[in-house]
């Protein structure tokens, strides 16, 4: 059976678990504490590893407002950045708390924190005025209520003012009371009538205390004169004036008139109309017109400033005699302030491969206006890859919502809306920036499937071969491509003692001069790699085919000599055919030429030439045996006679010797 406090303790662990697990952290400090004074442990709270505070670079996010506390890394502990006085910073609201958030990275995320100065005695009440003089006419009635100048405590609760007291007096005494604004402010109350000629003045001590440890007061003197002849004082036609004004009046706007009237006749009758000791500001706001009893506004209100205003206004005669009124104003509040976004921190670039749900950015939206007028909704511009989600209060998140990829959209502008409910609705917007990081996912890819390429023998040493191209589709150094050969052997040789790749531009280069006759072609793997880290790589193939050229001679006997010669006996056959048909058709011609020359005689028969008996032998010319001839033609009849004579023969040459001779 668990005891009471064994359940306080459940109940205080529990609480601290819940707000943690939402980022809430919560502490509370006295004011005036002294720079580098612990607030809280921050990470002992949040569950985080000091070491993890560093790795995630955990600080205290800046808003731009006054910074009260530091995030020490070395020991996880929250501390004052200064000295801080509760009155200075929240003047007379009842919970002072600041409020503060831790920003870690690695994820991203924010925790939220406040701070509540706690109020110590350190102010006593006090006067405006160390005295001040009351004037009452010695016929003023016994009943009769005379506000009195308040006191001020800066401090709150106990330690703020509490109590009047007076000094004792038969004619007088004191009534403290609440004012709608929860203040307490003092009354003094005519108890019995005033005689001027017994006493024409009187003296009291009005004190101000608080209930703090210790008690602190302040005091001031009140000095009352009694004034002769003027029956009555003017009298209000309300004790209290009430109303309700829009924050957006304009200045020199009327609020509202107070009357007061005296029964009295001729110059005692005359009212004069002004504020009754009212606080400074207040007087810079509001106008009151002595004469007629009207108040203006003099600057422009401010409903998240002051709500509520209560002034106390005096009626003054010529005689002296007064009377108070109160005038409580309460402010509207319009839609006025435009929602304010501010950005707490932006995680860019953001890398391509993130995942889902990922934090991008974080952000905080206010707006000083009440009600439906300070109730904000967020949204951001559609068809990105991001969404929106509310992580307390006003505080917001973009989170990644879809995959990211670099080579499709490499940067974003994500706008961010916020408006009010007020109507008609106020917005703004903020645009976030967010560059997408590239990541190596994209392998270099060659413009070409395979490439082939032919190249003469005998070619000279550092021939360009052909040039491949692979492109990366990465940025930066992932996208940077070199290139180098793959293993491999020719003719026992290694492969790159034939031939090169260049590693910038991929020009393939031939290190040797190729022989048709040893290699005919070439079988290699160009590969290709990125910079990234780690590289991705790819390969394509290239055929090197070796043209062959004629700078070998025939050996005997060898299938390529007797082809060159059948060549030559070739080309000699078809030579001589052709300058045997070019001697036919020369004969020819001439032979055409002779029988023209035949035809071309006029008489009807032709004579026979008698033929040579001789012929030319070696110069000596020599009798042959010779044939007579006889032709007769006959042109009319178109017939012709050959006739032949018989042959006749002469041998001259000299006779050969016998065989007997020899």
């Amino acid at each position: 059976r668990w005891g009471r406090r064994q359940r306080a303790l459940l109940w205080a662990v529990l609480l601290a678990a819940w707000e943690a697990a939402w980022g809430q952290l919560r502490y509370s400090v006295p004011e005036e504490m002294p720079k580098g004074s612990f607030v809280g442990d921050v990470a002992k709270d949040l569950g985080l590893q000091l070491p993890a505070l560093t790795d995630r670079n955990a600080h205290v996010f800046d808003t731009g407002r006054a910074r009260y506390f530091l995030l020490d890394l070395q020991n996880g502990h929250l501390t004052m950045m200064e000295q801080v006085d509760r009155e200075e910073i929240c003047a007379a609201v009842a919970k002072c708390v600041l409020n503060f958030e831790i920003l870690v990275k690695h994820p991203m995320n924010i925790y939220k924190g406040e701070v509540e100065i706690l109020d110590i005695n350190d102010n006593s009440p006090s006067f405006p005025e160390r005295s001040s003089v009351l004037e009452i006419s010695e016929y003023t009635a016994p009943g009769t209520r005379f506000p009195l100048e308040r006191a001020h405590d800066p401090d709150i609760g106990l330690n703020s003012l509490q109590n009047y007291k007076c000094s004792e007096s038969s004619y007088f005494t004191l009534d403290v009371k609440n004012g709608d604004d929860g203040v307490k402010y003092p009354e003094l109350i005519l108890v019995k009538s005033l005689d001027r000629e017994e006493q024409n003045s009187y003296s009291l001590i009005l004190t101000a205390t608080d209930s703090g440890s210790p008690v602190k007061s302040g005091s001031t003197t009140i000095q009352i004169i009694v004034l002769d002849g003027n029956d009555n004082a003017p009298e209000f036609t309300q004790s209290v004036y009430k109303v309700t004004v829009r924050e957006d009046v304009a200045v020199g706007s009327r609020v509202l008139q107070v009357t007061a009237t005296d029964r009295d006749e001729g110059p005692n009758a005359e009212v004069k109309y002004s504020f009754f000791k009212i606080p400074e500001k207040f007087d810079k706001i509001f106008k009151l017109n002595p004469e007629s009893g009207e108040i203006e506004i003099r600057e422009n209100l401010n409903f998240e400033e002051h709500e509520f205003y209560e002034l106390v206004v005096q009626a003054r005669d010529v005689g002296g005699l007064s009377s108070h009124s109160k005038v409580l104003i309460k402010v509207l509040d319009i839609n006025n302030y435009v929602p304010e976004i501010v950005i707490m921190s932006v995680f860019t670039p953001v890398p391509e491969d993130t995942p889902l749900g990922t934090v991008i950015a974080i952000f905080s939206v206010q707006d000083r206006d009440s009600g439906e007028n300070g109730e904000v909704q967020c949204s951001i511009s559609e068809s990105n890859p991001f969404s929106l989600e509310k992580s307390f209060d006003n505080y917001y998140r973009v989170v990644t919502s879809e995959l990211l990829d670099r080579e499709q959209v490499s940067e974003y502008n994500v706008t961010v809306r916020a408006a009010d409910g007020g109507t008609p609705p106020l917005q703004s917007s903020a645009v976030l920036a967010l560059r997408v990081l590239d990541v190596n996912d994209n392998a270099p890819v060659f413009a070409q499937e395979r490439y082939s390429a032919r190249l003469a023998e005998n070619n000279l040493a550092g021939a360009l071969v052909l040039t491949v191209l692979a492109t990366d589709a990465d940025w930066g150094q992932n996208a940077r491509v070199r290139y180098r050969l793959s293993e491999g052997r020719v003719r026992g040789a290694p492969l790159s003692s034939y031939v090169s790749v260049q590693a910038e531009t991929g020009a393939l280069y031939a290190l040797r001069s190729l022989d048709y006759e040893e290699v005919r072609e070439l079988w290699l793997w160009v590969l290709a790699e990125d910079g990234g880290a780690p590289a991705l790589s790819s390969n394509v193939s290239v055929r090197l085919l070796i043209v062959d050229e004629n700078d070998n001679a025939a050996a005997p006997g060898e299938p390529a000599g007797s082809l060159t010669r059948w060549l030559v006996l070739a080309v000699a056959a078809v030579s001589c055919l052709f300058v045997a048909f070019l001697l036919l058709l020369l004969a020819l011609r001439v032979r055409r030429w002779r029988r023209e020359q035949l035809l071309a005689a006029s008489s009807g028969a032709l004579r026979g030439v008698p033929v040579s008996h001789f012929v030319g032998i070696d110069g000596v010319r020599a009798f042959l045996q010779s044939y007579s001839h006889e032709v007769s033609l006959t042109a009319d009849s178109r017939k012709s006679q050959l006739r032949f004579s018989g042959a006749s023969c002469c041998d001259t040459l000299p006779a050969r010797p016998s065989d007997e001779a020899s």
